[in-house]
């Protein structure tokens, strides 16, 4: 038994180390690699930003009364000078009738002082009156013409109230929706401390200012590429906007104010482009990217955002060797262009990075590589 036992377990033991011997070693997994595009491409910091009015007006009457009309629909495009409320102009026009009549009055005593006045110099001159009796004229015609001047004041006046009767769009703009209906009794003052009826709002819409804020570390790189470039370069944004189609609306921006000082409570600094808005399809309040362009082109590597992985506050990228060993490589990213990363540092041109296959490849071990060709896209970027 224990013969038969032994040469059993010989044999067996034979022909596992034959299979051994004879089995083939398991294929590398494999990859597709490319070497990083290379752009020229400037350096652009990106925003936030969200849009506002140039001007911005409430409108209120300067002179109280009943409104008698309303001249536009909520929600119009109105022009500088087109007629959007009235006032009930009948008290101005009475108010104004009664200083063209004191201005009548006042210019008949004034004929009167002056003829009174001429009498009274030739009855002196012939030694018939005195001097008091002329003194006495001539302070009579001063107080006529002064009677005269306040009676032309109180036209003007009235006349410019019963002017301010029709209210009129101070720009063009976009319209809200009014405030007070035909009908109502508004109250109006010329004194912005007074309490007056608000009737509606109207914003401009071309130009229109794209507020965003920078960061301190942004800020700082924005003064440096701008003091060394003394160039507008750095004064030129652009911004894209989403609409319902899910397509990207595209416009040019000057940068024309940076605030003088950083909040503190946030640690960021205003900042301000003007956008021309001739088709007036850009609104106040609404959002969009803003992307500033600081630094001239210069050869850029790019690859696919995939292809970047987190390791806690670093980036790495797989990269593949001459013999076929993974090799990972610590790298500084920056923003996406043409659907592609940006890699500022930690990559050549000739590197090997692995843009497909990267749940089978582990750093040191072999792999079989399939090569491949990046390309950029501007429209996407």
């Amino acid at each position: 038994m224990a013969v038969i036992g032994g040469g059993w377990w010989f044999y067996q033991h034979r022909e596992a180390n034959a299979l051994v011997a004879n089995a083939k070693p398991a294929a590398p997994p494999q990859v597709t690699v490319s070497k990083p595009l290379v752009e020229n491409l400037d350096t652009r910091l990106g925003f936030l930003g969200q849009f506002s009015a140039v001007d911005q007006v409430e409108l209120r009457a300067q002179v109280g009364g009943t409104l008698t009309g309303i001249y536009f629909k909520d929600g119009d495009i109105v022009h500088k000078g087109d007629l959007l409320f009235s006032i009930d102009p009948v008290p101005y026009e009475i108010r104004l009738a009664q200083a063209k009549a004191q201005l009548e009055n006042a210019t008949a005593k004034r004929v009167l002082a002056d003829q009174e006045l001429r009498r009274a110099q030739e009855l002196e001159h012939n030694d018939a009156g005195t001097v008091e009796n002329v003194q006495q004229r001539t302070s009579d015609l001063n107080g006529a013409q002064a009677a005269i001047d306040d009676a032309q004041a109180q036209i003007r006046d009235a006349r410019f109230d019963l002017d301010h009767c029709r209210i009129s769009a101070p720009f063009t703009g976009r319209i809200g929706r009014h405030l007070v209906s035909i009908g109502n009794l508004i109250a109006g003052s010329r004194a912005a401390t007074s309490p007056t009826t608000l009737l509606a709002t109207i914003v401009s819409l071309d130009p229109i200012y794209l507020d965003f804020d920078m960061s301190e570390a942004d800020y700082q790189t924005f003064s440096h590429y701008r003091s060394d470039l003394r160039s507008p370069l750095a004064n030129k944004v652009e911004l894209t906007s989403g609409n319902g189609n899910d397509s990207v609306l595209t416009r040019q921006g000057t940068l024309d104010f940076v605030d003088n000082v950083l909040d503190r409570s946030s640690g960021t600094i205003h900042a301000r482009a003007t956008v021309a808005n001739p088709d007036l399809r850009l609104t106040p309040g609404e959002f969009s990217r803003v992307r500033l362009a600081v630094a001239r082109p210069v050869p850029t590597l790019l690859i696919p955002d995939a292809s970047v992985l987190p390791d806690q506050s670093e980036h790495i990228v797989l990269t593949v060797a001459a013999d076929g060993t993974v090799v990972p490589k610590q790298v500084q990213v920056g923003d996406m262009r043409g659907g592609l990363r940006v890699i500022r540092s930690g990559l050549s041109a000739d590197d090997r990075v692995i843009i497909d296959g990267l749940p089978f490849a582990a750093p040191g071990a072999k792999v079989a590589t399939r090569d491949s060709t990046l390309r950029y896209t501007a429209k996407q970027d």
